[in-house]
């Protein structure tokens, strides 16, 4: 009789969690993220549509002048064949890896690597997403995605050699990794592990290296997207889903057959655990890096507006609810990215042209916008030491992280690294491993040895 009259109470409980959640969904509109954020300049978003248009170019069979394009936008690719000095095909890399080109930009002193997103007919690429579970895998403080990690450190065994060299013969050059979608994970794991390792691509200084990954998927801890925001850009157009997707990737392939059974739980936990408790879960992955988000459509009106692109490097509202919107899965196509990414340069080269901004002023506002993101994301890491985020750590004021603490708890830097003997080159995998080890729980951690 108890558990009768116990039944329709929780059938009431759980309509009002899933009336509940529904409710927010409904109401939650894109702009809504970034609602607060600042304006984006010129200069720094002027990268962004170019590397969206190379990690096009992975798309073409062929790039060479003679042969007809495919999948070009208006204006073409902008790039010199010529210039391509190495490409990669699912033939070459065996599914360790989305294609990917290496490219020679002169006309911007940059060295580009981009990567192609998810191939929805590869089989190779689902395994390389499903590779991973919460927690599997620790790097640098943090928890990272396994697969997107296993993939940066194939590309760096086949091309750190060419990447040395091309540094070494162009000093003045930056080194930008790309791409869309499941590459632009791979392509914030390739930042990482770089910027750990400088040593082992020439000794180059931080701030030559940087990342830009349209759509990324979640790959990072959020201690580890707040305190790589200086070198990670993440590019989100509007309602775009992926960014948004809290829930495990692998649990949503496991769970397709009772999808309805996980949007339940979804919305319980939705409504019964608040934010504060998810930004202290160390395990819970976010979109890398400081975010561009570009906002082309407002709340209850029609069509299509003038894109405006907001940035910001947020610790506590980072993407985290999904937009009921039917343009979800359209804004996470790299076609409308670089799109609306071309329109809002365009835009804004416009604005400053109209003001006629001399160029010493343009100058001296790039300097303050640079020292105000350098002060933006020291005011993000103390942030999420204010909210008690795992592993979140003060900035110096001589670079990113406490001098006290970059010894004791960044050990995963290069010169940490065991050795490898003159004639045997070790695999940025094994270099990788070398410093984990499992404890008796089968996590990962870092080895004892290289604390010291």
């Amino acid at each position: 009789m108890s558990l009768a009259c116990g039944l329709p109470l929780l059938e009431c409980v759980y309509c009002l969690a899933c009336a509940r959640w529904a409710w927010k969904r409904c109401l939650h509109s894109g702009e809504v993220d970034s609602a607060t954020w600042g304006l984006a300049s010129a200069d720094d978003f002027e990268p962004v549509p170019r590397m969206c248009r190379l990690v096009m170019a992975n798309y073409e069979p062929d790039l060479s002048p003679s042969a007809p394009l495919l999948f070009a936008p208006p204006g073409g690719y902008g790039i010199d064949p010529a210039c391509v000095l190495r490409r990669r095909t699912y033939a070459d890399t065996r599914g360790r890896v989305t294609p990917y080109l290496l490219y020679l930009d002169h006309a911007h002193a940059d060295i580009v690597l981009a990567l192609r997103g998810l191939n929805l007919v590869k089989e190779s690429d689902y395994a390389l997403l499903l590779d991973n579970r919460l927690g599997k895998r620790r790097f640098d403080g943090g928890y990272v995605h396994n697969g997107l990690l296993r993939a940066a450190g194939w590309v760096l065994d086949a091309e750190c050699d060419l990447l040395r060299e091309l540094l070494e013969t162009y000093p003045d050059y930056t080194l930008t990794f790309t791409g869309h979608s499941l590459g632009a994970g791979i392509a914030a794991m390739l930042t990482m592990v770089v910027v750990l390792n400088l040593d082992k691509i020439g000794n180059i200084d931080r701030t030559r290296t940087r990342c830009y990954a349209m759509a990324p998927s979640r790959c990072m801890s959020l201690n580890l997207a707040v305190r790589y925001a200086d070198v990670i850009n993440s590019v989100v157009l509007q309602d775009d889903f992926l960014p948004r997707t809290a829930t495990p990737l692998e649990d949503i392939f496991k769970s397709i057959l009772c999808l309805p059974c996980l949007l339940g739980l979804r919305c319980l936990r939705d409504t019964c655990i608040p934010e504060d408790a998810m930004l202290k879960d160390p395990r819970r992955l976010y979109a890398p890096g400081r975010i561009y988000h570009i906002v082309e459509r407002r709340t209850c009106r029609c069509g299509r507006y003038p894109p405006v692109v907001k940035t910001a490097v947020p610790v506590d509202g980072r993407f985290e609810h999904i937009v009921l919107s039917c343009n979800a899965t359209a804004d996470h196509a790299i076609i409308w990215i670089e799109r609306e990414a071309q329109k809002a340069l365009d835009l804004m080269l416009e604005e400053e042209n109209t003001l006629a901004v001399p160029s010493e002023q343009r100058m001296e506002r790039n300097e303050t916008l640079q020292r105000e993101h350098v002060e933006e994301h020291r005011a993000a890491l103390r942030r999420a030491v204010t909210l008690s985020v795992p592993d979140g750590r003060r900035p110096s004021p001589y670079g990113t992280f406490d001098d006290v603490e970059q010894h004791r708890q960044q050990p995963e830097r290069s010169e940490s690294f065991p050795p490898a003997g003159p004639r045997q080159r070790m695999s940025w995998n094994d270099l990788i491993e070398r410093v984990f080890d499992k404890d008796e729980d089968g996590q990962i951690v870092l080895r004892s040895s290289v604390l010291l």
